[in-house]
């Protein structure tokens, strides 16, 4: 394989192998990656602007059967600090959401034994009727997986009774490596990988638009990082005409403070920055069917996140107004809304807000500045 082809290729928007994506990635200088990458950014999103969201992820519940040894925020049931979350919590931390100009919680929790599908959608409904206006990116493929395991419903009937019930949008959580040998070392209670792709087809079918992640930097091999993009690309492919499908991608490193994969296992994120700027720019390279690349800033910070907007990504995330799963595993980052403009302005480009859809939104006439407790 010769690096110049493989560039030209990308290109042209070409699809490229799993072991062409690995070679690129093991032998590319690293200018020379974000170069390319950097030039299908600006074809694919031409007006040259870094967006970013106001948004709250905020948890249905944090009791969950799945055991994932990376995360520490989950509770099993009867656990002296499980809990649910109630409509009294849930409108303060809306109505505070709309104070600081955000429009969107995403909502995601555990896998609860006794939260099926009318559980949700009856939530869904009370939150919708509360708040018309209030944007529910929510729960994701596993979370799906589970209620229609418990509540005796296909992927198509839980999908679309969420949908009808409110559900805006879903994002791509459990998705960590799309490699069922994987899958069995760090999240053996989630649904499989051919499970997880199946009901983001399934989404795009309904017309609910997605988004798509990867966690890296535990105990996948470089080429199952590399098949995971090819499996994200594949359904991105089968979308039907009209759908929006994955509209954006978003790797981010395994957080490995005091989890069970560090603690038993002994594994480390040994992600350098370099690293993942790789990974950034081979996501744009891999995926040339998926408009939207977003650099995780709050597990590799500001600057990488800033490095990452030449070498593909366009997109800055979340303020996260909240956010209790990934940060329980050690993240420590935090952004307000002027302070996430200011380090888009410092990488060189110009802020835009935006909603879920990838849509400009003007910034709010009114709207509080989040106070960050560290």
């Amino acid at each position: 394989m010769q690096l110049a082809e493989l560039y030209e290729r990308a290109l042209r928007f070409e699809f490229l192998s799993v072991e062409e994506g690995v070679f690129l990635f093991k032998n590319a200088p690293l200018t020379e990656l974000m170069y390319v990458a950097n030039e299908l950014r600006k074809v694919q999103v031409p007006h040259g602007k870094v967006t970013w969201i106001i948004d709250r992820n905020m948890n249905t519940t944090n009791v969950c059967l799945a055991n994932c040894k990376f995360c520490n925020f989950y509770r099993i049931p009867g656990h002296a600090e499980a809990y649910i979350t109630d409509i009294e919590t849930y409108k303060r931390k809306i109505e505070e959401t709309f104070r600081y100009g955000g429009e969107q919680l995403l909502l995601q929790g555990g896998h609860h034994p006794e939260l099926g599908l009318a559980y949700y959608v009856d939530l869904f409904k009370q939150l919708k009727e509360l708040y018309p206006n209030l944007k529910l990116h929510a729960l994701g493929p596993p979370e799906v997986a589970h209620i229609c395991k418990i509540s005796g419903v296909t992927h198509r009937e839980a999908l679309l009774a969420l949908k009808e019930a409110g559900m805006d949008s879903m994002p791509g959580p459990g998705a960590e490596i799309l490699d069922d040998r994987v899958r069995r070392l760090i999240s053996k209670g989630k649904c499989g990988a051919q499970e997880w792709l199946d009901i983001m087809h399934e989404a795009h079918k309904i017309g609910l638009t997605t988004t798509a992640t990867m966690m890296f930097g535990h105990v996948e091999t470089l080429e199952e990082r590399f098949e995971h993009l090819v499996k994200i690309r594949e359904v991105q492919a089968k979308k039907p005409e009209g759908s929006k499908g994955f509209i954006a991608f978003i790797p981010w490193t395994f957080q490995d403070v005091d989890t069970l994969l560090r603690r038993i296992r002994g594994t480390k994120n040994m992600t350098t920055a370099e690293e993942y700027i790789r990974m950034i720019a081979m996501s744009r390279i891999m995926l040339p069917n998926v408009k939207n690349v977003a650099a995780s800033w709050l597990t590799v910070g500001k600057q990488v996140a800033q490095l990452c907007m030449h070498a593909g990504a366009n997109d800055f995330g979340s303020i996260m107004i909240e956010e209790n799963v990934v940060s329980a595993a050690g993240a420590p980052h935090r952004f307000t809304a002027s302070g996430i403009q200011a380090a888009i302005r410092e990488a060189g480009f110009e802020p835009q807000l935006r909603n879920q859809q990838y849509e400009f939104r003007a910034m709010p006439e009114v709207m509080e500045e989040q106070v960050i407790n560290y």
